[in-house]
């Protein structure tokens, strides 16, 4: 079982990274093998044409591996991630309410790409999907970082197994919550299933 996870956070330490590691040894107990990508330096959408380019037509960005400006970019090859992985998680911090940018437009370029696959089959339509969001100071904009993930998640198909909201003061219980959500997926349990 492939569990892929992936990641809006730009940082190399702090809160969002330390649950990450909990879901990654969560995955792994539950004998599957994880690859963490990182969304940090992925462009925004071009919005090309007449606002649809190649992601309504043949459900990938133009500008999937190159941007406009030459720069480099990894997006058809995530997608390509998430199509060979059998569970995902989005992980990020929250600013300002909403994902981390880098992920931010990830998805929303994924969602342009996946939408019109909706009634058939995309990257994302069936997997079971953990949704983890990490406010720092105030801890404020937690649950809207969650719906907006959540939108995501019924624009593509995907199905989310969980919401885990994680913050400073509760981080001592949502790291247990967090790890045993990851090992359930990763042992074959999904949304709608009975655990004890």
């Amino acid at each position: 079982m492939n569990f892929l996870i992936i990641s809006g956070n730009p940082k190399t330490d702090g809160l969002c990274k330390d649950i990450t590691a909990h879901i990654e040894r969560g995955a792994r107990q539950g004998g599957a093998d994880v690859e963490i990508i990182t969304m940090e330096k992925v462009s925004r959408c071009n919005v090309c044409g007449d606002g649809w380019g190649t992601c309504s037509k043949q459900n990938v960005c133009e500008f999937g591996e190159v941007t406009p400006s030459g720069e480099a970019d990894r997006f058809n090859s995530i997608q390509d991630k998430i199509k060979g992985a059998d569970l995902l998680c989005f992980i990020t911090p929250v600013y300002w309410g909403e994902v981390a940018e880098g992920l931010k437009a990830f998805m929303d370029r994924l969602r342009r790409c996946e939408f019109a696959l909706f009634g058939g089959v995309g990257v994302l339509k069936g997997k079971q999907t953990l949704l983890v969001a990490s406010p720092g100071g105030s801890g404020n904009g937690l649950l809207t970082c969650l719906q907006q993930m959540e939108r995501f998640c019924q624009h593509t198909g995907a199905i989310v197994f969980d919401y885990i909201g994680i913050n400073r003061w509760n981080q001592g219980y949502k790291k247990t919550a967090a790890y045993n959500a990851a090992l359930l997926m990763a042992q074959g349990i999904k949304n709608g299933e009975t655990t004890e």
